[in-house]
């Protein structure tokens, strides 16, 4: 299946934001492509606890657009025989090509605010997004970044595996050490399914995920 690295049209700027007087989004090393992360996603509900391993790779990332893709592995899924491979597309927070409010996939301003809240390095920036969405913050220097992913399509199963795709994730990335921490957001989903991630290597090339390639 091929591989968007870039969109070919540029995200509609955000209405009252000043492209001009902003800077780029600090390039962390650990943020770009063929890096890779491992952790788990915690999938528990009123019935059991159960957390699934899971793998993700970035396959390319667009700051100027807000815009970066990869794929996620799970490894333990109860209902599928093999690890399950999607590939996601992100959308960047930056004040110019995306905000804090997501506008779309079922999200209100209010389950935005319940999710990003749920982020401790949210809470100085929580006040202005309230306001005006975040319009005017400057996060160019700020030490997380936010961002959202949404799952495309699955890589490696049909779409009878049992699993949805139909949510994405709230995601906060630590420009210091790399951790990835996230919310996956489904209104017919298990409510702040949790995903926890750690850089596992640095500077890794090519387009390859675990057994798969992605062409």
């Amino acid at each position: 299946m091929p591989v968007r690295v870039v969109e070919s049209n540029a995200p509609a700027q955000v209405s009252g934001s000043d492209p001009g007087n902003r800077s780029p989004l600090p390039r962390s090393s650990l943020l770009a492509a063929g890096q890779a992360f491992s952790g788990t996603q915690n999938v528990s509900n009123q019935q059991k606890e159960e957390a699934w391993r899971v793998n993700v790779q970035i396959q390319g990332v667009d700051l100027e657009h807000g815009y970066l893709c990869g794929t996620m592995e799970a490894l333990n899924v109860p209902m599928a025989d093999t690890p399950v491979i999607t590939f996601w597309e992100g959308e960047i927070v930056d004040g110019k090509n995306y905000t804090f409010n997501t506008g779309k996939w079922e999200a209100t301003r209010e389950d935005d605010l319940r999710h990003w809240s749920k982020f401790p390095s949210f809470a100085p920036l929580q006040g202005q997004v309230e306001s005006d969405g975040g319009r005017q913050l400057d996060l160019s220097n700020y030490p997380y970044i936010f961002m959202r992913w949404k799952e495309q399509y699955f890589v490696n199963v049909g779409t009878d595996c049992g699993l949805t795709i139909a949510g994405f994730y709230y995601v906060c990335f630590s420009c210091s050490d790399g951790s990835i921490s996230g919310f996956y957001y489904d209104p017919n989903s298990s409510p702040f399914q949790k995903l926890e991630l750690k850089t596992v290597n640095e500077g890794r090339s090519g387009f390859s995920f675990s057994s798969y390639e992605l062409q």
